[in-house]
This record gives structure tokens, C-alpha cells and sequence, in this order.
């Protein structure tokens, strides 16, 4: 867990400048996000591994490969969506009461 005992407030900071801080942190954690829903869209794709001739299955229509970790890979990617779209609102948000002022 992080630790922000340290961090100064942003209480003494001008609004724009501190809606501006935030705004690039929901920016950075929404880039974040992107990356690791690219790295699990990455790791469910089929592998495109050859058939091996010698085998008995080659070619085979018959045989169905259960995927456990597919499952769990689909639900953290829904979830991460979920929450890019979360930032995403607060960012517009943000960024819809600073036009505002």
C-alpha cells in the first residue's frame, strides 16, 4: 500500500494548477490501464503454433482444448475496461468544470 504521509497538500496550489495535477494522473493511470488490457488481449490470442505431423490429433476436429486461464484473463480485461471508463469520466469531468471557471 502506498504510503502519502509525506506528499505535500495541494491545498496551497492555485485550483488550476492543482485540477491540472489531477487531470494528468487520471491520464497516466488511463494510459496504464490501456497497456495492461493490451497485455492481456495479447496473452488470450491463440498461439499459432504448427500442428505437429507425427501427432495423433493433428488435423482433428474432434478435440477441444479447455482454457482455464482464459476465464480469469476475459474478467480482469472487463474489469480494467470498467475502471478506464470510470477515469475517463472523472477526467471529462474535470476537465468540464474547468471550462467553467
Amino acid at each position: 500500500m502506498l504510503n502519502y504521509a509525506g506528499t505535500p497538500p495541494l491545498a496551497a496550489m492555485a485550483d488550476a494548477d492543482s485540477r491540472q495535477l489531477i487531470e494528468a494522473e487520471l491520464r497516466s493511470l488511463i494510459a496504464r490501464i490501456d497497456i495492461s488490457v493490451r497485455l492481456i488481449d495479447a496473452a488470450m490470442k491463440p498461439e499459432d503454433d504448427e500442428p505437429v505431423p507425427d501427432s495423433a490429433i493433428a488435423g482433428s476436429a474432434e478435440i477441444f482444448v479447455l482454457d482455464d486461464v482464459t476465464p480469469r484473463y476475459a474478467t480482469a480485461s472487463a474489469a480494467l475496461n470498467a475502471c478506464r471508463a470510470g477515469l475517463g469520466r472523472a477526467l471529462q469531468s474535470l476537465s468540464e468544470s474547468g471550462n467553467a471557471a
